[in-house]
C-alpha cells in the first residue's frame, strides 16, 4: 500500500496507520497510553535535551538507513554531553506514494537500534505532504547526566590528548558510492555510542570534552572545540584512522577524508596521562578497536595538521556544500 494524504488526515486512516505500523514497533509503557505528552519519571541527574532531523537520500545503505540513524544521531548527541539517552520522540513526514512496507522496514530499524541504545520511543507524530514517495524524521532525545559530570566543548586545556575513537568517513563515503551506483566495500560507520561513553565514564576518566564527528567531518569539528575553547589542536595525519576503500575513493574523486562525514565516531579530550587507559578501555569495546591517539591540545588558537611528511599546514573547516543529505 502506498501513503496517500488521508493517512495524514487525522482520522481512521491516521489512526489506522500508527496502530497497525508504528504501535507494533514502539510500544512501551509510556507510549502505549496514548496521550497528548509523556509523563516521564523523575529525574536524579541533570536533563540533557537534544533535537535532530534526518533526510539522508538514499534511505537505505549499507550499514544503515535512515531509522537506525535517526535513533543513533540523536543518542550519539546525548552521549556526547555525558548523558545517558532515556527518552526519544519520532516524528514523521511522509510523502504521498511512499510504500508502507519501505515505512515498517524503517520503524523495525528504529526500533532495534533504540533497543540496543537502551532509549524509549516515548510521543511522536505523523504528517503527509504531497510529494514522491519520500520519508523525512525528527527526533528529540532526553537524557540525564550525573550532577558533577563537566564534558564541554569548552573545557578542553593545554596539555590534553586528542583521542578519535575510529576511521573517518565512512558514512560519508558510502553515501556517495550509493548515489554514484559505484561499487565498493563501503559500509557506513552508524551506531549508537552511549555504551561506549559509558565505558570511559565507568573507568572514572576525566574526560574534558566529547564530540561526534558527523557533517564536516574531523576538519570541522576540530575547528569548533578550538574556537569554543580558546586552545589550539595539532593533529597527526599519520596517526588519524582511514580505512583503505575511503583513502582510494577520495583520492579518485578528489576529496579529503578530514572532511568527509561520519555517523558512528567521536573525538574524545582528557589528560595525557589518562590517555593509554582511555585507548585499553576503547580497544575492548565493538565501536572503539580502531580508536587512536590522534593529536594534543595546546596555547593559541586554530588547528594544525602534522603531515604523513613532517610539514605543517593549517586544517581548515569545510567549506561550501559539501555532500548534501548525508544524514
Amino acid at each position: 500500500m502506498k501513503i496517500e494524504l488521508r493517512h495524514g488526515s487525522g482520522g481512521e486512516e491516521t489512526g489506522r496507520l500508527i496502530h497497525q505500523l508504528f504501535e507494533k514497533y514502539f510500544t512501551n509503557p509510556i507510549l502505549d497510553r496514548m496521550e497528548d505528552g509523556a509523563v516521564l519519571p523523575v529525574m536524579k541527574g541533570h536533563p540533557v535535551f537534544t533535537s535532530d532531523s534526518f533526510v539522508v537520500e538514499p534511505l537505505f545503505f549499507p550499514g544503515g538507513d535512515i531509522g537506525k540513524l535517526s535513533i543513533c544521531g540523536t543518542v550519539n548527541d546525548l552521549a556526547s554531553m555525558g548523558a545517558k539517552p532515556l527518552y526519544l520522540t519520532a516524528s514523521f513526514i511522509l510523502e504521498t506514494g511512499l510504500e508502507t512496507d519501505t515505512l515498517e522496514k524503517v520503524a523495525a530499524s528504529m526500533a532495534a537500534a533504540a533497543r540496543e541504545a537502551g532509549v524509549s520511543i516515548v510521543a511522536g507524530d505523523t504528517k503527509v505532504i504531497e510529494g514522491r514517495g519520500g520519508l523525512y524524521i525528527n527526533t528529540a532525545g532526553l537524557g540525564e547526566r550525573a550532577a558533577d559530570c563537566t564534558i564541554s566543548a569548552s573545557a578542553m586545556e593545554a596539555g590534553d590528548a586528542v583521542i578519535l575513537t575510529g576511521t573517518m568517513g565512512d558514512h560519508h563515503g558510502t553515501i556517495l558510492t550509493e548515489r554514484l551506483h559505484m561499487k565498493s566495500g563501503l559500509r557506513s560507520d552508524c551506531a549508537p555510542l552511549w555504551g561506549l561513553v559509558e565505558s570511559l565514564l565507568a573507568e572514572g576518566l576525566s574526560i574534558h570534552t566529547i564530540r561526534d564527528i558527523t557533517r564536516g567531518g574531523l576538519a570541522t569539528v576540530a575547528n569548533e572545540l578550538a574556537e569554543a575553547s580558546g586552545r589550539a589542536m595539532e593533529l597527526q595525519e599519520e596517526r588519524i584512522p582511514l580505512s583503505e576503500s575511503v583513502r582510494e575513493l577520495a583520492g579518485i574523486l578528489g576529496l579529503d577524508p578530514l572532511t568527509m562525514g561520519n555517523e558512528g565516531k567521536m573525538m574524545i579530550v582528557l589528560p595525557e596521562k589518562e590517555a593509554d587507559r582511555a585507548l585499553e578501555v576503547l580497544h575492548r569495546h565493538p565501536y572503539g578497536r580502531e580508536a587512536s591517539l590522534a593529536g594534543r591540545i595546546m596555547e593559541g588558537k586554530g588547528v594544525h595538521l602534522i603531515t604523513a611528511y613532517g610539514g605543517k599546514r593549517k586544517l581548515l573547516p569545510l567549506r561550501g556544500e559539501g555532500l548534501p543529505r548525508i544524514c
